[in-house]
């Protein structure tokens, strides 16, 4: 009794095939106007050497850090039951998310800048509130201040502090009038910062948004190209080609 066997095909052989003829489309595709993408990446070099002037040397940057508690007086109510300082702790964790915002707005930076004037510093209220950045962490306000000039920074930081912990309650007076206060729990010293990662990697960046330009315009120039240029586009207009003449 004779046994016959049959070889069933992988459909993944077929598609495999498929994306492998896709993949040599498009890289004729990229091939026929390489020259466009290459152009674009030159250009956007050029323009940011240009504006940038990478090779020129980049003034210091110092950073000084902060660490601020805010603290409420729990009321003291004849015949209440307060939960224990339960809302009290509460109201100080909403109060530190505030003041994280509090520093970035203008009416602070103000406040900074007349307090450094009165001492016979000029700094403008607008270099301070992009000088200053806030965060929290583990319910504690952080407050960096970022510069150039190493000697200022600590004046800065002094008037930022002072601003902070005597008139916090210009800012929020319904809750600070009389029952709280913005305390300084570390203070840390001027330190010299190099580049940022946004800084380093800018020129990468804009040559990768140049080559994906570059490509997404070929393929516009060629989907809007009507001239025929291989076999299979005359096979789908429905001609049959009969023999090709190669290139070489």
């Amino acid at each position: 009794m004779a046994v016959s066997h049959f070889t069933k095909l992988d459909p993944n052989i077929n598609l495999l095939h498929t994306f492998r003829m896709e993949l040599h489309t498009y890289f004729d595709i990229i091939r026929r106007r390489w020259w466009i993408i290459a152009a674009l990446m030159v250009l956007t070099l050029a323009f940011t050497l240009l504006l940038e002037k990478p090779w020129q040397p980049r003034p210091t940057s110092y950073v000084l850090g902060m660490s601020f508690s805010v603290g409420v007086q729990p009321q003291e109510i004849e015949d209440a039951y307060t939960y224990d300082g339960y809302y009290t702790a509460l109201s100080s964790e909403y109060l530190i998310d505030d003041f994280s915002e509090i520093v970035k707005g203008s009416e602070f930076s103000t406040a900074v800048s007349e307090r450094l004037a009165d001492q016979g510093i000029e700094v403008a209220a607008g270099t301070i509130q992009g000088a200053a950045q806030t965060g929290t962490v583990h319910r504690i306000l952080q407050v960096t201040v970022y510069g150039n000039d190493p000697e200022q920074l600590p004046l800065i930081a002094d008037a930022v502090e002072a601003t902070l912990t005597e008139d916090a309650h210009i800012f929020m007076p319904r809750l600070l009038a009389d029952q709280g206060a913005v305390y300084l729990i570390n203070r840390g010293g001027v330190a010299a910062i190099g580049p940022g990662l946004r800084e380093r990697l800018d020129l990468p960046l804009k040559l990768a948004l140049a080559f994906i330009a570059g490509v997404g315009l070929v393929f516009l120039l060629d989907y809007l190209d009507d001239r025929i240029r291989t076999r299979k586009q005359l096979e789908a207009v429905g001609f049959k080609v009969l023999a090709e003449i190669p290139r070489k």
